[in-house]
């Protein structure tokens, strides 16, 4: 448990993690598990867990597999997300919308102004396509 006593050095406190990799391997350290414990108890397959562990994920997590994980942790699944999945969780849509008519503008006049298309705000706001992670953070990350 090399991995772990390191993993904990660097982390006191789940309130000190930004990331969701790292998040889950601080609850798989404390549960006493392995990558590969984890993998088996939630039915997901070994190389997708690990991949889950790995920093710089650029694509969502599977909201059905972290809950199943969280489970099996015995946390919250919000405990386990990070800003932009957590996003995601609280859906999106509903927050581009208020977002962009708080600053009062269409969906055309809104796409022009960040650089996307109307049809594609659109289909944020009706939760049809996932924003990106990158385009999370041109819009959102700095709140």
């Amino acid at each position: 448990m090399l991995e772990a006593e390191r993993f904990n050095i660097k982390y006191s406190s789940p309130a000190e993690i930004t990331t969701v990799s790292d998040k889950l391997r601080y609850y798989r350290h404390k549960k006493g598990l392995r990558q590969k414990d984890v993998a088996e108890k939630t039915g997901i397959h070994r190389a997708t867990y690990c991949a889950y562990e790995q920093e710089d994920r650029k694509i969502p997590y599977p909201l059905d597999e972290l809950s199943k994980i969280a489970e099996l942790l015995g946390v919250e699944i919000t405990d386990l997300l990070d800003d932009y999945n957590l996003f995601l969780y609280n859906g999106q849509g509903r927050q581009i919308r208020g977002f962009r008519e708080s600053l009062g503008l269409t969906k055309k006049e809104f796409g022009k102004l960040y650089g996307f298309h109307a049809h594609t705000v659109n289909q944020w706001e009706n939760d049809s396509i996932q924003i990106l992670k990158s385009t999370w953070v041109k819009l959102f990350g700095n709140k």
